[in-house]
């Protein structure tokens, strides 16, 4: 067995002198599961504040998502992380009118619920720019705020497919397949955070904040590459092909000597001539069949298996170094197992661990991207009890003693 290298512990992270990029900033974060919260995660790996409002009869389901550990799910310490936790019940209006003293304290709201939802609230974003001009209201959907079908419900999966990616996953004969991770929402998340942070940087010339209206089968589309106009200027429609990239050769997986697959792209003409250089066949790169990048396309099925031939013969770390050296691109398709027990993810702090109130030491994927002077940090994992923070936010954000705190728990409004 391979041995696990060493992850880096939050803990021992020498604290960096540096504010760190977005202190200062306040975010109301809204909605469940994950399109708005993993937004959140971003902005508060880099430092904002992360409110995370639950109601209180109702804690967020990706706190059960995923696998368990002595009845703890293992995705919400991830996604919360950073986090503070409060709960506050929107559908009563005593709920309604705290969260606007709220809003008057932050400067961002993230919120993922169907669109019309913090209208019937009367929680629209006309009605919070009127309590703080400044407040920039990030909201993700499956449609967006417009359109013909934007009161339909939208999960992350829907908007895979009507994105177009799901039309081009899998293998021509079979049925389309998903990804193994839910894509829609992360890409929308992506978007969402890109947008928020646009938003906020206009907000220093003009004053004012904005809404950032973010579709989740937008966010796939805008991925798409070339679909549109190959369709429209080609006659053009992308199928699925499996582990190929139509018209790029190659690239595709290969098994070694061993069985196990590993992926291999040199589509490139000078990455091609290195390949062809390892493989010990030169003469490949001066095939009139395989000279030019069309040239590969157009042979791809011919080339993948000469190439698979050749590296069914070679053992595979053998054969990831010989590729390495010559500079062609290839690697393991890595598992879990593979990831914890890789050198490269340790020197680049992308596996970190930190204090779990439950499960002791939590391991969790590092802060993404990397910044020289100011980067970002995992200070805890989410809080494992709903409310926790409610005395800390509302006694000191709104001045709440501790008798007002009893009564609105006695109601049920935290």
């Amino acid at each position: 067995m391979a041995k696990v290298t060493e992850v880096k512990d939050v803990k021992e992270e020498k604290e960096s002198t540096e504010r760190l990029p977005l202190e200062g900033i306040r975010v109301l974060e809204l909605g469940t599961l994950l399109a708005g919260p993993f937004t959140g995660r971003m902005l508060g790996d880099f430092g904002a504040e992360i409110i995370k409002i639950e109601a209180p009869d109702k804690a967020d389901p990706m706190r059960q998502w995923g696998q368990q550990k002595d009845g703890e799910g293992l995705w919400w310490p991830i996604q919360s992380r950073n986090k503070k936790s409060v709960t506050l019940n929107l559908r009563t209006e005593e709920g309604q009118n705290i969260f606007k003293e709220l809003v008057k304290e932050a400067d961002i709201i993230i919120e993922n619920f169907r669109p019309g939802t913090m209208e019937k609230w009367n929680l629209s974003y006309d009605e919070l720019i009127e309590i703080n001009p400044r407040i920039i209201m990030t909201r993700t959907s499956g449609y967006g705020q417009t359109g013909p079908y934007h009161k339909r419900a939208g999960f992350g999966s829907v908007g895979e497919a009507m994105g177009g990616i799901r039309h081009i996953t899998g293998f021509p004969d079979r049925a389309p397949s998903r990804i193994g991770i839910s894509l829609g929402d992360t890409l929308a998340a992506l978007f969402a955070t890109i947008g928020t942070l646009t938003a906020l940087n206009e907000r220093h010339f003009s004053g004012k904040g904005q809404m950032v209206d973010t579709a989740i089968y937008e966010s796939v589309f805008s991925v798409m590459e070339s679909i549109v106009p190959d369709y429209l200027l080609a006659g053009y429609i992308r199928e699925r092909m499996g582990n190929i990239l139509p018209g790029v050769a190659p690239s595709n997986i290969y098994m070694t000597k061993e069985g196990t697959y590993i992926v291999i792209g040199a589509n490139a003409d000078g990455v091609f001539k290195r390949l062809c250089e390892v493989m010990g066949r030169p003469e490949l790169f001066i095939d009139p069949r395989y000279h030019t990048h069309h040239a590969r396309s157009d042979n791809m099925t011919e080339l993948d298996q000469l190439i698979e031939e050749w590296t069914k013969t070679q053992e595979t770390n053998e054969l990831l170094e010989m590729l390495a050296e010559k500079g062609v691109p290839s690697g393991r398709i890595y598992s879990a197992k593979d990831i914890v027990e890789d050198p490269h993810y340790a020197a680049r702090d992308m596996i970190i661990k930190t204090e779990h109130p439950v499960l002791g030491e939590f391991p969790m994927p590092g802060v993404v991207p990397k910044l020289s002077r100011t980067p970002g940090k995992v200070k805890h994992v989410g809080a494992e009890t709903i409310g926790k923070d409610n005395e800390g936010v509302y006694g000191k954000l709104l001045n709440f003693d501790e008798v007002k705190l009893k009564e609105l728990k006695k109601k049920q409004i935290i």
